[in-house]
């Protein structure tokens, strides 16, 4: 015979809650006992040691800010919003919880389950990560779908939720924008030695990391409304690069329709085309050069390519995607510029040859080949479908909301990539070149090439 057994309807007492919240904030339940005790049994002895302690912290911050602001600045940060603000402690917790739908009662008890923080950093004074336990029976999705309604009660401009385990996630919480400053172009290396195609730099994340991309093995689609800083992304990379570009290892294939933008570049790039016709030339010629590469790996028995002056990193760069693929009045061009990108686009990686572009309006009418892209970047634009058609689908409800940057100049190359593992948008900034910078990368590798042909080296530059 079986016997029914019920749960009880009885609270864990306080005690024991309370102790096991002792056992999770031991620094707090150990710490502050023993200030307490040292304050009271030697108050002298406590304000001298504060005292002194406080002097050396502001002397180390105004001697020297960045160790300073590097080291201690966020674990104070953190205090401060863990510990001594009402979003993220008692009540405060509790109630944000409430307002978001993400709390329910014990069935059996009818005590209030309440999702649990488990840390807190605060990387800098704009950006926060919150780690928190789930209820059982919580999924990734409500609190995603809860994402809106958290940045309210946050007081902050958008939290973005990131699995990090199956009962854990990560809220990134914005409270204001992190990028107040100009990201200046980044330096150009003085050899081939030191550039790393797998980790180029591109600007810097929101976390104050920087942002790295392998420019090996990717295709680059930048999305953006006129103004947003599209070139910057492009233009970003290509310092990093220049070593490479002057020794021929690297070769820049330009295709600039509305004969602007890439124009600066026309001296370093093997080959440059300007307006529409030219532009489908070189798309054409470049696919063409794909395919004797690909002969060529094949009678070699070869998989893959190493990047060197006999088998080069061919980059080709369009400035305005939609001018090449979607606006030309020759639709038997554009029709022939679809398809040889579309086999670049999945075929290329394979021999070395990558595209690049940019778009204001990211489509499928406009960017047919738009999936064939394997790094994207979506800046500030014009419409609330746009983040999710440039970043895929349920981007923008997890937080990539680059359809609310301001258009002002000041947010020019600020936008979003998402994490690949999680695919968690991620606000990021490029680095702007200005008209000086980007002479100054010419002249490097004019200058580079140059002493190269005076021993001996050779580098073929066309220009249609």
């Amino acid at each position: 015979m079986s016997e029914n057994h019920s749960k009880s309807k009885r609270k864990t007492g306080r005690e024991w809650r309370a102790a096991a919240w002792a056992a999770r904030h031991p620094l707090i339940s150990t710490g502050v006992p023993a200030l307490g005790y040292a304050a009271a049994t030697a108050p002298e002895l406590s304000a001298a040691v504060a005292g002194t302690g406080l002097a050396a912290a502001i002397a180390w911050g105004r001697a020297h800010p960045d160790s300073f602001d590097h080291l201690v600045l966020p674990h104070l940060r953190n205090v401060r919003r863990r510990w001594l603000s009402t979003t993220y402690t008692g009540p405060g917790w509790r109630r944000n919880m409430r307002e978001a739908n993400l709390v329910r009662e014990h069935p059996s008890t009818g005590e209030l389950l309440v999702p649990r923080i488990l840390r807190l950093r605060s990387y800098s004074a704009a950006v926060e990560t919150v780690w928190v336990k789930t209820l059982k029976g919580q999924t990734l999705k409500h609190w995603i779908d809860a994402a809106e309604v958290l940045a309210a009660c946050f007081n902050a401009e958008r939290v973005t939720v990131e699995k990090i385990a199956p009962t854990r996630v990560a809220l990134v919480v914005q409270r204001r924008e992190p990028f107040t400053y100009t990201i200046p172009a980044p330096a150009i290396p003085a050899t081939v030695e030191e550039v790393d195609l797998g980790s180029v730099h591109f600007g810097y994340d929101e976390f104050g990391r920087e942002w790295t991309e392998s420019v090996v093995n990717n295709h680059l689609l930048v999305a953006g409304a006129s103004g947003s800083g599209k070139n910057s992304v492009l233009w970003a990379p290509l310092f990093t690069l220049a070593p490479m570009i002057a020794a021929g290892s690297v070769r820049l294939w330009l295709c600039d329709p509305k004969q602007v933008e890439l124009n600066v570049a026309a001296p370093i790039a093997y080959r440059y085309a300007s307006g529409e016709e030219a532009s489908a030339e070189v798309v054409s010629e470049f696919l063409e050069d794909q395919q004797a590469t690909q002969a060529k790996l094949h009678e070699q028995g070869l998989r893959k390519f190493t990047p060197s002056v006999e088998t080069p990193l061919n980059i080709l760069i369009v400035d305005e995607l939609g001018a090449v693929l979607a606006y030309a009045s020759d639709r038997m061009r554009m029709a022939r510029n679809r398809q040889g990108m579309a086999l670049v686009g999945s075929q290329g990686r394979a021999t070395g040859h990558l595209m690049w572009g940019a778009v204001q309006e990211p489509t499928k009418d406009t960017v047919p080949v738009r999936d064939l892209f394997t790094l994207r970047v979506c800046l500030r634009v014009t419409a609330a479908v746009h983040p999710e058609m440039v970043l895929g689908d349920g981007a923008r409800t997890r937080g990539a909301l680059a359809d609310e940057i301001p258009n002002v100049g000041e947010t020019a190359g600020i936008g979003f990539k998402v994490v690949e593992r999680t695919r968690t948008p991620v606000r990021v900034r490029a680095a702007f070149a200005t008209d000086e910078d980007l002479k100054a990368l010419v002249k490097f590798v004019l200058d580079e090439r140059a002493e190269s042909d005076e021993q001996g080296g050779a580098h073929l530059r066309l220009v249609a």
